[in-house]
């Protein structure tokens, strides 16, 4: 009897343990629900749509200090005027949509208008483009001497999202850089609190209805460094970065990925697309989940060529790959739209015929697809300046 009794006992323990269990699991499953946007289906559609196949981005969120310079190397002054023309270019060459997916634009340019008076997002969204807003307002200097760097703009970032959101963004981008190739860098306080503004925006952004472009760039620069170095590192800090979106809660089916390519240093030896190729799909594979569904790399000091060429290799290495392996490139698809155009009106059809020809380029190397020859072949590497000391504007 005395058995009989301790085994119902025990029975009755166990489960009121399953009981308490169940109700907990409850109780988790809904704090875990109430973590998710209420946007978050939108978000994870527009994710996806930015991602397909075969298209990639326009990066085209320059500050007005940045365009300016770059007006200014083919004799055009840095006015609202011309830099409103310059986008406008851009953004009405015939059958870009074809290529393109999304463009990431800077604050001024998301309000701006065309010269016959429409919006400009509206230019975009007619052509199958959706529009972007850069939200970060720039990088800091962190203090130890070493030239890394932090980036500024949570402040009132949620106020700001919901009116970009109102004019018609439907993502955004944040841009962290982590220097490497020097003693003592990256250090772990750059990384961590790269990570942390990175996590945090993405968090506002999904908040407030914007899929957040994570941009978490180990950037090229000086040094005799391996490729291998490079791997190294941005395995590191891809793994943390995706670490803290997960403790913020972020949905990554409702982010986009853009980071660098793996590549030596700027004084080593280029390397092959077929090694850039191998080493950066090895990365990727460690550090980043299938549930991201894009990985739109960012074309950083790599010639026009060399980023389309490397981006074909990328996606012959991984045909079968988790998430789209695209692209997200500024300089690589205006460089020599810029030169073409040179502020004349006559270049005007030179130039936007030679943007969607680079676009066409870099969306059959996203597909898989591209042979040659290229639009714009050979071109060197180009040492990007990190431009600090806030918004850029």
């Amino acid at each position: 009897m005395q058995a009989k009794m301790q085994f119902r006992s025990a029975r009755t323990a166990s489960c009121v343990r399953a009981t308490r269990g169940r109700a907990q699991a409850k109780v988790l499953c809904r704090a875990f629900n109430s973590m998710e946007s209420p946007f978050a289906e939108e978000l994870k559609k527009n994710a996806a749509y930015i991602a397909q196949k075969g298209k990639g981005i326009l990066a085209s969120d320059e500050s007005n200090a940045t365009t300016g310079k770059r007006l200014q190397s083919v004799g055009v002054d840095n006015t609202e005027d011309n830099r409103r023309d310059w986008r406008e270019l851009l953004y009405t060459a015939p059958g870009l949509g074809q290529y393109v997916s999304g463009a990431i634009m800077f604050e001024e340019t998301l309000y701006q208008k065309a010269r016959d008076g429409r919006q400009f997002v509206d230019i975009l969204l007619a052509q199958g483009i959706y529009p972007g807003i850069k939200v970060d307002t720039g990088l800091q200097v962190l203090p130890g001497g070493k030239g890394e760097t932090t980036t500024q703009g949570l402040d009132n970032l949620a106020d700001r999202c919901k009116a970009y959101r109102k004019q018609g963004a439907k993502f955004a981008k944040w841009r962290a850089v982590i220097k490497i190739g020097e003693e003592g860098c990256p250090s772990t306080t750059a990384i961590l609190e790269n990570a942390h503004g990175l996590a945090r925006y993405a968090q506002i952004c999904q908040e407030n209805g914007l899929v957040p472009i994570v941009e978490p760039e180990v950037t090229l620069g000086p040094g005799d460094y391996s490729i291998d170095e490079t791997a190294f590192w941005s395995e590191r800090v891809y793994s943390h970065v995706m670490r803290l979106l997960n403790e913020y809660g972020v949905i990554l089916e409702g982010i986009l990925l853009k980071p660098n390519m793996c590549l030596p240093g700027l004084d080593a030896p280029v390397a092959s697309p077929e090694e850039v190729a191998r080493v950066t799909v090895r990365t990727m594979m460690r550090s980043i989940p299938p549930a991201v569904p894009g990985i739109h790399f960012l074309s950083g000091g790599m010639s026009e060529e060399e980023a389309t060429l490397n981006l074909q290799a990328l996606n012959d290495e991984a045909p079968n790959a988790p998430w789209a392996l695209t692209f997200s490139y500024g300089r690589a698809l205006q460089a020599t739209t810029l030169k073409t155009w040179a502020g004349k009106e006559s270049n005007w059809a030179a130039a936007q015929d030679i943007l969607v020809k680079l676009a066409k380029a870099n969306s059959e190397a996203a597909a898989g697809k591209f042979k040659g020859p290229h639009p714009v072949p050979g071109g060197g590497r180009i040492l990007q300046a990190l431009r600090t000391g806030g918004s850029g504007k």
